[in-house]
């Protein structure tokens, strides 16, 4: 679990700024319907981020979060991995997530992050024209593993994205790095118990041998889901990923309307 219930993203709210935001019911092309939280500038926009959660799935940080990107000009999404083991209804603090996520495929989770992706695009989901995945320690290895798949995504960001293979042997972000189709930024922890630095660095290794253009940026002596307002020693680094992301979200979104 990357954070507490009762975090909050480490992101100054703009008071008046003007946003919408909403949660939402999506469903996938396979049936399945998921909850999500839509939250976008009230003049709209362009590009988009549809935000992958950590294994609590839809709840209080990343609602706030898509907040923060709406307040700052960018369209954001929320999804919830767990509509076909729990339906749609909001957690409750006790919500048993361990045992939901026993039940996630890869086939499923791409299919609502498809979904997702999908509906930002068309105009009642915003009509983004740019669209990015973000995601935390288990949603930064699937937000990432998304450049490699025909979703046409403008840029991927991963915090803590745990890059190494998988238990199963499966590969992740660092052995399927040859199949990447999107920028990458990658934001990591100095002292991740979970991720040791080699991984990091075979991860940014692979990127530069493969030829993605790609950002991996390790904040020394910061933890694992240091990116938490309540962990007010690593404010500077939480400043400095929240920089880069917004940077980054420009850089690679849809070019500013003239």
């Amino acid at each position: 679990m990357c954070f507490d219930e009762d975090a909050v993203p480490p992101v100054p709210a703009i008071a008046d700024a003007a946003t919408e935001s909403r949660y939402l019911e999506l469903t996938a092309a396979d049936g399945n319907v998921f909850g999500a939280f839509s939250a976008a500038p009230a003049g709209g926009a362009d590009t988009a981020v549809v935000i992958l959660p950590d294994v609590r799935g839809l709840y209080g940080f990343y609602t706030e979060l898509a907040l923060r990107f709406a307040e700052n000009g960018v369209q954001a999404l929320v999804y919830d991995y767990y509509g076909r083991s729990a339906g749609t209804g909001k957690r409750a603090k006790d919500f048993p997530y361990t045992e939901h996520m026993a039940t996630l495929t890869p086939r499923n989770i791409y299919t609502d992050l498809g979904a997702a992706v999908e509906h930002v695009r068309t105009p009642e989901g915003g009509g983004a024209k740019a669209v990015l995945t973000l995601g935390f320690c288990i949603g930064g290895r699937i937000a990432v593993i998304a450049g490699t798949r025909d979703m046409n995504l403008a840029g991927v960001v991963g915090f803590y994205c745990w890059p190494a293979a998988g238990a199963d042997g499966s590969p992740g972000p660092t052995g399927r790095a040859g199949e990447l189709k999107s920028p990458v930024l990658a934001l990591m922890a100095g002292e991740d118990k979970g991720i040791p630095q080699s991984d990091v660095r075979d991860f940014e290794e692979a990127l530069a041998a493969a030829g993605v253009d790609h950002d991996v940026v390790t904040y020394p002596g910061t933890p694992h889901s240091f990116f938490d307002a309540s962990r007010s020693q690593y404010a500077d680094a939480s400043a400095d990923a929240w920089r880069r992301v917004l940077d980054f979200t420009r850089k690679v979104g849809a070019p500013a309307a003239v």
